[in-house]
């Protein structure tokens, strides 16, 4: 599970960046000065990666056992601006915490 969400976690960043440079320096590039080459280039890598970003939140999610509607979520924060930073904090947070939980819970004795 570590392993899983370490991905997650760097995945979640550089998406995160990489949308962020797309929409601050590529859109008014292309539509203020008419300059698509940033768009081109940064949205295809930001297609890409965002990819990678789906299958690293579906992965962690079917290893924390995540509903359906919490793994919908986390996938869709990769494509909102600065919110893909927030959502790898708080699934960090929760998948920590439900493995100290699961860490910490009594083994059931068989009788």
């Amino acid at each position: 599970m570590r392993a899983a969400l370490t991905r997650y976690r760097v995945i979640a960043w550089i998406v995160g960046v990489v949308l962020i440079l797309l929409v601050v320096i590529g859109m008014p590039l292309k539509y203020g000065f008419g300059n698509p080459v940033v768009v081109e280039t940064v949205g295809q890598a930001h297609g890409f990666l965002y990819m990678v970003y789906l299958v690293a939140a579906f992965d962690l999610s079917r290893r924390a056992n995540w509903p359906l509607k919490r793994m919908v979520l986390v996938m869709l924060a990769g494509t909102v601006p600065f919110l893909s930073f927030w959502a790898e904090r708080r699934v960090s947070s929760l998948v920590v915490a439900e493995q100290r939980e699961r860490e910490q819970a009594p083994e059931p004795v068989a009788g």
